[in-house]
């Protein structure tokens, strides 16, 4: 099987090339794309040194089974018919085809079964926020019918890619070394000691473009009418996002029960133990698969309603695990070969 993996220099590209070795992924052959840029930059996986082509319109995907790409919604776009125009699967982590009718938006422990159907031969990966959220929000789903949701998320700048962490991490050398922020080029404010209540561009409603990501996704991806409500919120961790939500479901439900169905969720791990202060923070989820749950409690102020708090790696499964997962399971059902 050859793969290909486009935006291969950056932070979701090289999480993809760690995620394939680990998962040890049954690939026989591997090409790495990228833009002027990053062409001719070497990369090692499985001891071997691969040099990243420049991205072109030519036939270098004649003979690729499955595409990895994490380069930007326009670069998507642009090239998603030369990606695709010999059968490759493209699994693309942009939101350029997310809310397209015929683009299956999967999560694998939500929806895996959508990933079958992409007449288009594009499947796409949703919002990290999106897809953390939706992973725990399923076993609970199968208790009672979740109506809506209001999401507050705190992500880190991790979230804007391999740039902006390192401009975070020169905003706290500049506040140590000069008494103030002189960097500010990938968010729209000084991020360092800060909070910024603004993550990708504002819409004519005053909802940000990430905070509809979640509605519009969250439905597409559980085939429901449930409806969310977010504030995303940048804040100035490294790595890794957290999201307090607030679910209301059509029967009560205990909170032993949905820590029981947390419990046996594929992709989630219960850390709920709040009177000992063992809760899930993104210190300790960076770097992992599972997305964290935590602070399991009924809602005060809606009888119908609960409330938790969760935290996962957004680079891992918020992109790169989820796009691995994607083609883990075609390969599983044959519909790519080995």
């Amino acid at each position: 099987m050859k793969v290909a993996i486009v935006g291969a220099s950056g932070a979701v590209g090289q999480e993809l090339l760690r995620i394939l070795d680990e998962h040890n992924f049954p690939l026989d052959e591997l090409v790495l794309f990228g833009s002027s840029r990053s062409a001719g930059k070497k990369y090692t996986f499985k001891g071997k040194e691969y040099e990243v082509k420049l991205l072109q319109h030519n036939d270098d995907f004649k003979d690729v089974d499955i595409a990895l790409t994490s380069a930007g919604a326009g670069v998507s776009e642009e090239f998603a018919k030369t990606i695709t125009q010999y059968g490759a699967v493209m699994i693309d982590n942009s939101s350029a085809f997310r809310m397209c009718d015929d683009v299956p938006l999967v999560v694998p422990e939500v929806n895996a079964e959508d990933a079958l159907r992409c007449p288009r031969h594009i499947i796409a990966n949703p919002n990290c926020t999106t897809i953390m959220m939706v992973v725990v929000l399923k076993p609970i789903e199968a208790l009672s019918h979740i109506k809506k949701v209001h999401i507050a998320s705190y992500q880190s700048a991790s979230g804007a890619g391999a740039a902006a962490m390192a401009e975070l991490e020169q905003q706290y050398r500049e506040l140590v070394n000069e008494g103030e922020v002189k960097t500010i080029k990938k968010f729209p404010h000084q991020l360092a000691y800060n909070v910024i209540p603004q993550i990708d561009k504002m819409m004519e409603n005053d909802y940000t473009k990430e905070e509809m990501k979640m509605f519009n996704e969250t439905r597409k991806i559980m085939h429901s009418d449930i409806r969310t409500s977010a504030t995303c919120v940048r804040v100035s961790s490294l790595r890794a996002h957290s999201e307090s939500v607030w679910f209301e479901t059509a029967e009560p439900l205990s909170v032993e029960a949905i820590r029981e169905a947390l419990k046996a969720a594929p992709g989630v791990t219960l850390v709920d133990d709040p009177q000992h202060y063992i809760y899930p923070m993104p210190l300790e989820s960076a770097g992992k698969d599972d997305v964290y749950v935590g602070r399991v409690r009924k809602d005060l102020a809606d009888d119908y309603g609960n409330t938790l708090w969760l935290t996962g790696d957004q680079i891992r499964k918020g992109a790169a695990l989820n796009a691995v997962q994607i083609a883990e399971y075609l390969v599983k059902q044959g519909a790519i070969k080995k």
